[in-house]
């Protein structure tokens, strides 16, 4: 993990400001939505993509039983299926 030496305090609702530097770094922008999670003790912060549980594709992604899953790799199921 990459130390920036960058301190921000919580303010009274618990939020903290992400420096633009690291959300440059990170491709995270106005409205972006990001990912929380607490990784070994620590809260990992990270862009959120909506992509395909197989293939990891974020294009033409669409629901399917709870998981997202693109086009491609739902008619390779379907195509598998039928076999």
């Amino acid at each position: 993990m990459k130390t920036t030496g960058v301190i921000r305090k919580l303010d009274e609702l618990g939020r903290i400001v992400i420096p633009i530097e690291q959300r440059r770094t990170l491709d995270i922008n106005l409205h972006d939505p990001v990912e929380i999670s607490i990784e070994d003790g620590k809260i990992v912060i990270k862009k959120y993509h909506t992509s395909c549980v197989f293939c990891g594709n974020v294009q033409n992604v669409m629901t399917f039983r709870d998981k997202l899953i693109c086009k491609k790799c739902l008619n390779e199921l379907i195509k598998n299926e039928s076999k």
